[in-house]
């Protein structure tokens, strides 16, 4: 049976692959990138570090299968992931621009995310000063785990005075967009390829299926 529960240091390896399997715009990214590290080590890993208390799991039988993660402050996370997470890792991966190894350009162009990513880059951060990432494998999703998991994490934000959150979904991800939008999410303006969305924290959580 499954249930939420708060993240666990031992849970870091099965959610990170978790991460990967679903990073695809919800599908398995696996081989995609030169290395599959790259997508929880830019995505998963550095909010587990860094805000453990705000990711919360879905335990299917003792076997984590989905998850949230938080940054209460976007400004302060992404100033301590650009000048002491990321500076420690990037040097792990590289790609040559005249490489022909078809995962290169996907590769390039998440490292220059990661690398790019600094206080004040998103213009969310005032309105909607924490941002999230949540994954499910396909067996939890459309029963309800997503919205569970979003309405925990709303709870801890709300507890500690933060007024609203954030997150960044690929635009192709339809599922997911709908699945936002039945939350309350409102659709903020967006870069090409992304939908970014924003949640108020001072009304009432969601409730209903999802």
């Amino acid at each position: 049976m499954a249930q939420i529960r708060p993240f666990r240091d031992e849970d870091e390896s099965a959610l990170a692959s978790v991460c990967i399997r679903t990073a695809d715009a919800g599908r398995d990214a696996t081989g995609l990138l030169i290395d599959d590290e790259i997508w929880p080590a830019v995505f998963l890993r550095p909010y587990l570090v860094r805000h453990p208390r705000y990711a919360f799991v879905v335990d299917a039988d003792g076997s984590p299968a989905g998850y949230v993660v938080c940054a209460p402050d976007t400004r302060s996370f992404e100033e301590w992931f650009s000048t002491a997470w990321w500076p420690e890792r990037a040097a792990r991966w590289s790609v040559e621009a005249d490489s022909v190894d078809p995962r290169a350009p996907r590769t390039a162009g998440i490292l220059r995310y990661a690398s790019s990513r600094r206080a004040g880059a998103e213009p969310y951060g005032d309105t909607y000063p924490a941002h999230l990432h949540i994954d499910l494998l396909p067996q939890l999703q459309g029963q309800g785990w997503g919205r569970r998991l979003i309405d925990t994490l709303i709870e801890l934000l709300r507890a500690q005075g933060v007024s609203g959150m954030h997150l960044v979904a690929d635009a192709s991800n339809a599922a997911a967009l709908a699945f936002y939008d039945r939350l309350g999410f409102v659709r903020l303006p967006s870069h090409e390829g992304v939908q970014a969305f924003g949640m108020s924290l001072n009304g009432p959580a969601s409730s209903g299926p999802g």
